[in-house]
């Protein structure tokens, strides 16, 4: 039997290896022979460096760069297929995630303000996979602290700012509406051979009530005060970006994302916006993978009705139907409307919590439990094999 075992991580508890391991050791307590195929993933959020370098046999790089309060910070991006054996050197691909370096999680709880905060640092990771002679990038946007519009990470990449007076304005969310002209004359030219891919699930517009302001802002800090401030600059800023990009990137789904980076992206990149665990499943040639797979294990932290918008179980359920690969999932635990991801190729899903308990005691348990459940899964599969004969041998 060869099964390939492709789950995200179990979010603040589990990363997607340690799930792997769980569920590959209750495997070979029950068949042999076996053949496992260990494929970590993400949906393009925290954890997808990690899962591509692995499932590619890429590379880590790190540097330092400008954290979202200004501050140095350490960052790494990956890069894909690093064995120079390669035939394809077209293959190499920059995998960044823009959280390394403009992160929530990188801002004390006390100093998030999204009139300060930055994007400059994801701008340097990009320049920084330029420099290395990278032409194809991946960039993944969500978990963003910042609402600048992505100025920062245009900064970053040569765009210069300028007021009404001529000068040059600062970083953050409180220059948006102080900026009069962009000069783009100065941008790395090398962005123009590249070809950058955006991992993005988020159809939120740059400006109104729908867009990247007044939805995400007060997630990262902004009081209602500063939500007026900072829409009333995004407005100034996407008509100046209309006028660099001939169309109107205000209403531009997608374009919200990540406090605006998304609208950056389009206009100064020409970044291409795609779902992330379609991009992720592309980038480790999941697809290749299936061909001679008899069974496919995914997984993710817990399972509801939100999973069939654009997570990893989804995407993989998705790939599986249409190759007629069976599917199950295995779950830290079962939410309303999981039933949905049925409709999309999961043949089945299996929870790890086996009795009443609090969330608590199920992540300090969350390793036993979920070999518990990966065993109780291979004997149901077990036994489903044992019915397959005994049906064709009364045929």
């Amino acid at each position: 039997m060869k099964i390939l075992i492709a789950p995200d991580s179990f979010k603040g508890n589990m990363s997607s290896c340690e799930v792997i391991a769980h569920i590959c050791a209750a495997a070979r307590e029950h068949f042999t022979p076996l053949d496992l195929v260990e494929l970590p993933l993400a949906d393009g959020g925290e954890g997808t460096v990690e899962a591509v370098v692995l499932a590619t046999g890429g590379e880590y790089r790190k540097m330092t760069v400008r954290g979202p309060l200004q501050r140095p910070i350490t960052a790494r991006y990956g890069v894909t297929h690093s064995d120079t054996t390669v035939a394809l050197p077209n293959r190499r691909q920059a995998v960044i995630e823009m959280a390394q370096a403009s992160g929530l999680p990188l801002v004390p709880p006390g100093e998030r303000n999204p009139l300060f905060t930055t994007t400059y640092g994801t701008g340097e990771l990009v320049r920084a996979a330029l420099d290395e002679g990278l032409r194809k990038i991946v960039i993944g946007i969500g978990g963003s602290a910042t609402n600048d519009g992505g100025i920062g990470f245009a900064q970053a990449l040569g765009v210069k700012l300028f007021d009404a007076a001529g000068k040059e304005v600062g970083s953050g969310g409180q220059e948006l509406a102080r900026i009069s002209h962009i000069d783009i004359t100065r941008l790395d030219p090398r962005l123009k051979d590249c070809q950058m891919t955006v991992m993005c699930d988020v159809t939120n517009p740059l400006t109104g009530p729908r867009g990247a302001t007044h939805v995400f802002g007060p997630q990262k800090g902004a009081t209602p005060a500063m939500v007026a401030e900072l829409e009333a600059g995004m407005q100034n800023y996407a008509q100046l970006l209309h006028a660099i990009c001939g169309f109107d990137v205000g209403s531009t789904p997608g374009a919200g994302a990540a406090g605006g980076l998304g609208a950056a992206l389009m206009t100064f990149c020409g970044a291409t916006l795609k779902p992330g665990i379609e991009t992720i499943l592309d980038l480790v040639e999941f697809d290749d993978l299936l061909g001679d797979v008899d069974l496919v294990i995914t997984g993710e932290g817990r399972i509801d009705g939100q999973t069939a918008f654009g997570k990893v179980v989804a995407g993989v359920a998705k790939r599986c139907r249409a190759q007629g690969v069976s599917a199950i999932a295995l779950v830290g635990s079962i939410g309303s409307g999981a039933q949905a991801t049925y409709e999309l190729g999961l043949d089945s899903i299996m929870s790890a919590v086996s009795y009443p308990m609090g969330l608590e005691e199920a992540m300090e348990n969350s390793g036993p439990l979920l070999r518990d459940a990966a065993d109780r899964m291979f004997r149901f599969i077990k036994v489903g094999i044992a019915l397959n004969r005994r049906t064709k041998r009364r045929v």
